[in-house]
């Protein structure tokens, strides 16, 4: 009788250690799951506080310490085709999440990115091209000597059609846009050349079509 009573104490003891492990197994799988959303809120809409300091330091290095006090740099999901964006206004840097597909991609997004807001500081109400040669001095200036104005990742590409045609009244040259222009927009091309790259309204987009 006692050897009987042994043998169930066993085999329950066995169940329960089964049963504990299935229980320690579903627990793993779920706080796993619960890391890998936290993981992906984090890149989306949140700020990257290394990356930010990384940004702060280069600015800071480069003699431009007003605008790397107020940098930041953000994950955005919202960004498609577009490895990264920057904002001067509001000295905020946008980064697409699927760059942590192509990590070893990030430090030169963000430092491309970073050329944009260190040439518009340096020009400071001058306007400038996008990737004109201040960009480009810029980028040499973070270590991206030669960087080209758009990426090569194999992101998706997504094209708009292009309703809304605008042209210079000066130069004659055409401005395809997806959405209608809101504000006053002159062709920079032909403000540089005849008022110092100064708004002028002579040289005010119009609408063709």
């Amino acid at each position: 009788m006692p050897c009987k009573k042994l043998s169930i104490v066993c085999k329950l003891a066995k169940a329960d250690m089964q049963l504990l492990r299935q229980l320690e197994f579903a627990f793993r799988t779920v706080a796993a799951s619960l890391w890998d959303v936290s993981r992906f809120a984090q890149r989306s809409g949140y700020s990257d506080v290394e990356l930010e300091q990384v940004a702060r330091e280069l600015l800071c290095g480069l003699g431009a310490s007003r605008v790397a006090t107020e940098l930041r740099v953000e994950w955005n999901s919202r960004l498609k085709t577009a490895a990264g964006r920057a904002d001067y206004g509001q000295k905020l840097i946008w980064l697409n999440p699927r760059l942590f597909e192509h990590p070893i991609e990030i430090d030169r997004t963000l430092r491309h990115e970073l050329a944009h807001l260190l040439a518009q500081f340096r020009a400071g109400r001058r306007r400038i091209l996008p990737h004109g040669v201040e960009w480009q001095q810029a980028c040499g200036d973070l270590g991206i000597r030669g960087e080209k104005r758009c990426h090569s990742l194999p992101f998706p590409a997504k094209r708009l059609a292009r309703r809304y045609l605008y042209r210079c009244p000066n130069c004659q040259r055409d401005f395809p846009r997806v959405h209608r222009i809101k504000r006053t927009v002159a062709c920079l091309a032909c403000c540089r050349a005849h008022n110092g790259g100064e708004f002028n309204a002579r040289f005010r987009l119009r609408l063709v079509k």
